[in-house]
């Protein structure tokens, strides 16, 4: 199984909507981006956050190269961006962890 880092690089998503996560996740807030999307209550860890993000970002990408009528741009805007956001945080306490 691959680590999360590699399985995030590794996306292949269009390059406009790629970017536009990568500018809105500059402005990442765990405590108010994670609270919508994830829902109220106890915020996970970073590590069980990304995976659960990746979960529902694959299920919104499906729909999208389906074409399906339930895709929404803007809930795949925002779980690439706290999937971003989320790993950006991961990789910085991991850093933390080495020092």
């Amino acid at each position: 199984m691959q680590d999360l880092m590699t399985m995030i690089t590794t996306l292949r998503r269009p390059r406009l909507l790629a970017r536009a996560a990568k500018f809105g996740a500059q402005d990442y807030n765990r405590d108010r981006h994670l609270q919508r999307i994830l829902g109220y209550g106890r915020l996970p860890g970073n590590g069980a956050a990304l995976m659960r993000l990746m979960d529902m970002e694959r299920e919104q990408n499906m729909l999208r190269k389906e074409e399906d009528a339930a895709y929404s741009l803007v809930r795949h805007l925002d779980l690439l961006i706290a999937l971003l956001g989320e790993a950006q945080l991961y990789q910085a306490s991991r850093a933390a962890q080495f020092e």
